[in-house]
């Protein structure tokens, strides 16, 4: 894992040379993780903790990988429960001895705020005893005066609590949370606070903002009982931390490379004939992205510059084919990885893509299996998408998007009609690095190899 991200323990000492308490922090589990979800804990509070031991698995923007402890000792406290989230940084559990007393240990601020909306957000605090000791607690502190707790707010931030989601709404609907009381933890505002406010607003017959969730804007004001109805019935759905990095990625590949995409209709009758006769001698079946993979693998190796990157100020030309095929979740896509097509047969790219892709499903992809591959495939015909463009998923500089094989009527020799399957491909290139020619060129040879692979040896 990356090591230097992965030392995160912060360690407070108290009186003595003792070792007290250390906070266990959210962790970088891939290079563009900004912030995770606690899938499972596998330990619970008062178990005890050896370094190496799985403490929990998190999910990151790419995969749910395990989360290792760098320290000893007993689990104290759970801060982020299962199913929320935490930035890069926030503190998730607290590991000491069991039953010792510790000094308070600074919240996670803003931070603090959980990816979903769930109101069980909780910051640290301390609480004092007659021996000056102090004890951990979540939510809203209290101080002991005389055996006595009184509810008193020790957060240093001045700036308004609210979940993610009662920001987004009190926004949208164009309202201050200075005028919402928050019940959740500390007073926090949840996204039932707003709700409230705008049927109270709607009982009065006050108007709110037209542009009310994802219904867009309307050519009138809303009326009330549309507004109620909004508000009990619309979703707004949390980010994923996976869909956000595609976001961006995506949003900067579109808008800093230059796009041009080639479209060429190729007959695929012999594919299916070739994979039909090759699967009747196999127990496991060859799919048509196995052949379009090693396919594409052997047009690469004549086509050098598709397989290149751009790195500003020089480019990157690779000689291994790596090809990522692109592969739909619940929460947006994901490439994992075939390495080095080009010296592998059909057999061996079909058991590794089965494999990559179960892994894709089940969230274990580890990062060597879906970072940089020099060329994308994006096959969608199983879907009945006749043709399509995609966008280039970095660092390549071309993906292919992949039609539905459809028998169509096509005129032959001396006019006549005959039947032919076909499928529609379109190349996006990026003109840094591809001309017009050469990607031309390289979906011309692929077209060839794929209506007879004869032509992957000329």
């Amino acid at each position: 894992m990356y090591e230097e991200a992965a030392v995160s323990l912060l360690k407070v000492k108290t009186r003595g040379d003792k070792l007290m308490a250390e906070q266990v922090l959210m962790t970088a589990l891939s290079p563009t993780m900004e912030a995770g979800v606690l899938v499972r804990w596998h330990k619970q509070e008062g178990d005890w903790v050896d370094v190496g031991d799985i403490l929990c698995e998190v999910e990151t923007d790419k995969a749910t990988m395990d989360y290792e402890s760098t320290s000893e000792g007993t689990l104290l406290k759970i801060l982020v429960r299962e199913g929320e989230g935490a930035a890069i940084g926030d503190t998730i559990a607290i590991i000491g001895e069991a039953g010792e007393k510790i000094n308070a240990l600074p919240s996670n601020g803003d931070s603090s705020q959980k990816l979903s909306d769930g109101d069980s957000s909780q910051e640290l605090y301390s609480v004092s005893g007659g021996d000056g000791s102090q004890e951990i607690h979540s939510g809203v502190s209290t101080a002991m005066k005389g055996g006595r707790r009184t509810a008193t707010n020790i957060m240093a931030d001045s700036r308004i609590k609210a979940s993610p989601l009662a920001r987004k709404l009190a926004e949208m609907n164009e309202l201050s949370l200075n005028d919402i009381s928050g019940t959740g933890p500390d007073g926090r505002i949840i996204k039932a606070d707003v709700e409230k406010l705008i049927k109270e607003r709607v009982a009065k017959q006050e108007p709110v903002k037209e542009e009310w969730a994802v219904k867009g804007p309307l050519s009138a004001k809303p009326s009330a009982a549309y507004t109620v109805q909004a508000a009990s019935e619309e979703e707004i759905i949390p980010v994923s931390p996976r869909r956000k990095v595609i976001a961006q990625r995506l949003s900067e590949s579109k808008y800093s490379a230059p796009h041009y995409y080639l479209t060429v209709t190729v007959t695929v009758d012999n594919l299916i004939n070739t994979r039909n006769k090759l699967n009747e001698s196999l127990s496991e079946k060859l799919s048509i992205n196995a052949f379009l993979i090693k396919y594409a693998a052997e047009a690469l190796k004549k086509h050098q510059m598709v397989n290149a990157s751009w790195l500003g100020d020089t480019i990157l030309k690779r000689k291994q084919v790596d090809i990522g095929l692109a592969v739909a979740l619940s929460d947006g896509l994901i490439t994992p990885v075939v390495r080095d097509c080009g010296n592998k047969g059909l057999i061996a790219i079909e058991n590794e893509l089965h494999e990559l892709i179960e892994k894709a499903r089940n969230n274990k992809l580890m990062p060597e299996e879906y970072q940089n591959p020099g060329f994308t495939i994006s096959n969608l015909g199983s879907l009945g998408i006749e043709e399509f463009t995609a966008i280039i998923n970095p660092p390549g500089s071309a993906i292919l998007a992949v039609g539905q094989m459809k028998k169509m009527p096509v005129v032959g020799e001396e006019d006549s009609i005959k039947v032919q399957t076909q499928m529609k491909m379109t190349l996006s290139c990026d003109h840094r690095v591809i001309d017009g020619a050469v990607g031309a060129a390289f979906l011309k040879n692929l077209k060839d190899i794929i209506e007879d692979p004869f032509y992957a040896f000329l």
